[in-house]
C-alpha cells in the first residue's frame, strides 16, 4: 500500500527488502546499509522493520557501523543496531527504506484508488496475504474461530486487537477528511462509511482493552471463557459494521 498509493499523496518509496533465507542475504544487508546512508546524506528520510522489537523504526542517522533510530520503546533516538545484525531475527525479515516527495496526485483520483485499494485487498487476494491468513470478513471469522475452538493466543490476541483498533481509526480519520475535500454528491455515503468504521473501531478498541500486551510476550492460549465470551461478540459486532461499511465504500466508488 505505501508503495502504490503512496505516489498518490506525494512520495516515493525506495530500498533494500529481503529474508534471513535468501542466499545473498548478507549482500542485502550490505546493500540496505548503503542505502540508508547515501539518503540519509541526501536528507531524505529513512525507516526500517525490527530494529528493536517487531515494529518499524524511524533511522535518524548513522557511524562506521550502527544504525541509530527511534521509535517504539526509543523515543528519544537512543537506539542504535549493527548494520550487520539487521534482520537476522526469529522473524528473519530485512527492510530498510527512503521516501522521496514527488508531484501529488489530485484528491478525487487519490480518494477513489485508495478506497478500491481497500476493497481489493478485503477479499484476500494472495499477492499480498500469507496462506493460512484472511483479509476483510474473512479475517473476521478466522478471528472469531480461533476464540471458539481455544486456538487463540494472549499475544496474538492483544497485538491484532490493538493494531487493527488504530487502523480503523484512521480509516474514520480518512473518511471525513476526504468529505471535506471532495464532499458533494457522495457526502452522506462518506459519513454512513465513517459511522460504520467508528462501530469497528470502538469494538476492536475494547478487545485491545480486555488484551492489554502482555510484558513477556505470552504465547499461551487464552482460557478465561468470559474474556473468550466477550471478545467474540465485540468481534461479530466489528464484522457487521465492516460489512455494512464495505457495501459503503463500494457505493462511493461507483459515485466517484
Amino acid at each position: 500500500m505505501l508503495f502504490i498509493l503512496g505516489l498518490n499523496i506525494g512520495y516515493t518509496i525506495e530500498g533494500v527488502f529481503g529474508r534471513k533465507s535468501d542466499p545473498n542475504f548478507t549482500e542485502k544487508q550490505k546493500w540496505a546499509w548503503e542505502h540508508c546512508k547515501k539518503m540519509i546524506d541526501q536528507g531524505l528520510p529513512c525507516y526500517g522493520w525490527e530494529l528493536d522489537e517487531a515494529e518499524y523504526y524511524v533511522i535518524n542517522g548513522y557511524d562506521n557501523e550502527e544504525y541509530f533510530f527511534s521509535g517504539p520503546s526509543w523515543g528519544s533516538g537512543e537506539g542504535s543496531k549493527k548494520w550487520q545484525e539487521l534482520g537476522d531475527t526469529d522473524i528473519g525479515l530485512l527492510e530498510v527504506y527512503s521516501v522521496r516527495p514527488r508531484q501529488a496526485a489530485e484528491d478525487t483520483k487519490t480518494i477513489k484508488e485508495s478506497i478500491e485499494f481497500v476493497l481489493k485487498h478485503a477479499k484476500s487476494p494472495k499477492e499480498w496475504i500469507f496462506p493460512k491468513y484472511k483479509a476483510g470478513l474473512d479475517g473476521f471469522d478466522n478471528w472469531i474461530n480461533a476464540l471458539e475452538t481455544g486456538t487463540a493466543v494472549k499475544f496474538g490476541m492483544a497485538y491484532n486487537a490493538g493494531c487493527w483498533a488504530e487502523c480503523r481509526g484512521f480509516g474514520v480519520q480518512f473518511l471525513k477528511e476526504a468529505k471535506e475535500r471532495i464532499g458533494g454528491k457522495t457526502s452522506t455515503l462518506f459519513d454512513e462509511a465513517a459511522g460504520h468504521y467508528e462501530v469497528v473501531h470502538d469494538n476492536l478498541q475494547k478487545i485491545s482493552e480486555l488484551f492489554p500486551i502482555p510484558s513477556n510476550r505470552s504465547m499461551d492460549t487464552i482460557s478465561d471463557s468470559e474474556l473468550i465470551q466477550a471478545a467474540i461478540k465485540h468481534l461479530r459486532d466489528a464484522r457487521k459494521a465492516e460489512e455494512a461499511g464495505l457495501n459503503s465504500l463500494k457505493q462511493i466508488v461507483k459515485e466517484l
